[in-house]
């Protein structure tokens, strides 16, 4: 909702803006035109420009932190999710294919997929979620404790090998 909000500012900004330059514009051409006729076009020319530069740079600026600023911090955090998977992490692909990750290569992920244990090669740049994270990041909060997101999926890596310990054991008794 707080998108919605800002975009309609930013919207209302950017027209009020608009129709000022377009009232300075009109009356500079008025006050030109008088001016002209008095001999005094050359400073109401400067002036004009002024009042012209004004509300353009208004209206960059607020692109710029209302556009610009927030996606530069979503793809930092998205890069930095990218570089941290570890095994056991569950992720969503751009796709939306779901898989837990099986082992985390240079720039290439395997994950394993449906009942059957499909394996698929995937790159880093593909995914867009990391699900195990987002939990450990809601219990964390919920917990009252602050833990980074390292420290967490060491737990998460843990309770991974043991899972795959057990199931070799079990495999191993059959």
């Amino acid at each position: 909702m707080n998108k919605k909000i800002l975009s309609s500012l930013a919207a209302a900004v950017a027209t009020a803006a608009m129709a000022g330059v377009s009232a300075m514009n009109a009356f500079a051409d008025d006050a030109a035109g008088a001016a002209n006729s008095q001999g005094t076009g050359q400073m109401s020319a400067g002036a004009s420009m002024g009042g012209m530069l004004i509300p353009l740079v208004i209206m960059f600026a607020l692109l710029y932190f209302v556009a610009i600023r927030p996606q530069k911090k979503r793809d930092k955090e998205l890069k930095e999710m990218q570089q941290s998977l570890q095994v056991g992490d569950e992720i969503v692909t751009g796709g939306g294919i779901v898989g837990i990750v099986v082992s985390v290569g240079e720039d290439t992920v395997v994950i394993e997929t449906g009942g059957a244990k499909h394996k698929l090669r995937i790159k880093n740049w593909a995914i867009t979620e990391n699900v195990t994270a987002m939990e450990r990041m809601k219990e964390a909060k919920a917990g009252g404790k602050k833990t980074s997101g390292l420290e967490t999926a060491a737990v998460v890596d843990d309770t991974a090998e043991d899972k795959k310990s057990k199931k070799k054991k079990e495999d191993e008794e059959e």
